[in-house]
């Protein structure tokens, strides 16, 4: 008796596949990512705009399926094509909760990809007034420039984001 060889998939079969599983993140089906990740799924796999399972689950806001990723050891230190890390993504989309679950898993208050664009300068740029506060209360850096020189503040003139410039403004004197 011999034993039996793994299925085979053609390439097209297999794009077909991942297709599915970021899919899967992105509508947050937490259980099914939860098996395929047991049976060896690469907790990292990237699509082809170099967005992880991580980042498609936190920027479309399924908390369940981010601690799922995190507990198997999801990097969220990766950016995706954009320079964007999850934690950032969150803070765009104005998440609060996820950018509080993040912090709490580990990610760095002060995280930052290439660009050198934390959370708090999203925050900023976006008037999320709450994320900022938050950040803030976490310890995130409001003089921390990124790859241009920016801060946060400089970032929320920039965008027209006048209550966050505000609070910023008052904090840093």
């Amino acid at each position: 008796m011999s034993a039996q060889q793994p299925a085979t998939m053609t390439t097209e079969e297999a794009a077909a596949f991942a297709e599915e599983v970021f899919d899967r993140a992105r509508n947050g089906d937490a259980q099914m990512l939860g098996r395929l990740l047991v049976a060896g799924l690469p907790v990292d796999l990237r699509n082809h705009k170099g967005d992880t399972l991580l980042m498609l689950a936190s920027y479309h806001g399924h908390h369940e399926t981010v601690q799922l990723l995190l507990e198997h050891g999801a990097d969220p230190l990766i950016a995706n094509d954009n320079g964007q890390l999850p934690i950032a993504g969150a803070a765009f989309k104005g998440d609060q909760a996820m950018v509080r679950l993040m912090l709490e898993q580990g990610v760095p208050v002060d995280a930052a990809a290439a660009d050198g664009r934390t959370a708090l300068m999203l925050a900023a740029m976006f008037n999320r007034l709450d994320i900022l506060d938050y950040l803030l209360a976490q310890g995130a850096d409001p003089a921390h420039r990124d790859a241009a020189g920016a801060t946060a503040l400089m970032a929320a003139r920039t965008m027209g984001a006048a209550d966050a410039a505000a609070r910023l403004e008052a904090l840093l004197g």
